[in-house]
């Protein structure tokens, strides 16, 4: 016979629809404000945009390290998840270039997260080393496919192109810094085909 004890708690361990639904909400809310930096960027900054009280952010991330993991660790996935959209949908320079420019903006959230929650000399190192490898990885794909194509060049790795689009996000600092990176982007881009540089 089932015991209805076993049953309650399967019940009470598994998240309501309602619960799940606020942890993103809380989520994307984090990604917006701490992208923005700056002292407006607090735990109470994050629960008035997801509409949420803040006991409600803290039960889902008891600890402001706890949300910072949580919203990186998602926006990597989804990056991961874009890599695998585009090598099926995108022409190879394409989905390359797509693939970098949306890199931007995890960059973004990361400097406003390490700012907001003064991470910078003590973050986690292992995360950035798990999610390094998963974003090498996710690049790697739509670097050989566009190698493959004959569209780039293929004295690059995936390590390269990741090492070079951090290094120029991290050289701007100003507002608007995104744009000014999105362009040297398509630059660096263009200057890693091999038709644009048979053209000159």
């Amino acid at each position: 016979m089932r015991d209805m004890g076993e049953d309650s708690a399967k019940t009470t361990r598994r998240p309501r629809a309602d619960a799940i639904r606020n942890r993103e909400r809380v989520l994307e809310a984090a990604k917006a404000v701490f992208s923005a930096g700056g002292p407006d960027a607090s735990l109470e900054a994050v629960a008035r945009r997801a509409e949420v009280g803040i006991g409600t952010l803290y039960r889902h991330f008891p600890t402001r390290e706890a949300l910072f993991e949580a919203v990186y660790r998602r926006e990597v996935g989804q990056l991961v998840e874009l890599a695998e959209q585009l090598k099926d949908e995108a022409a190879p320079v394409d989905a390359l270039r797509r693939w970098l420019r949306s890199n931007v903006e995890l960059v973004a959230t990361k400097k406003g997260m390490l700012a907001a929650l003064a991470l910078a000399t003590h973050g986690p190192s292992q995360l950035y080393a798990d999610t390094f490898h998963r974003l090498t990885t996710a690049i790697g794909t739509l670097l050989d496919r566009a190698v493959a194509a004959g569209e780039i060049r293929a004295d690059v790795s995936a390590e390269d192109l990741l090492r070079a689009l951090i290094g120029m996000c991290y050289m701007h600092d100003q507002p608007g810094w995104q744009e000014a990176v999105l362009r040297l982007l398509d630059v660096f881009v263009d200057g890693l085909c091999l038709q644009t540089k048979a053209k000159r």
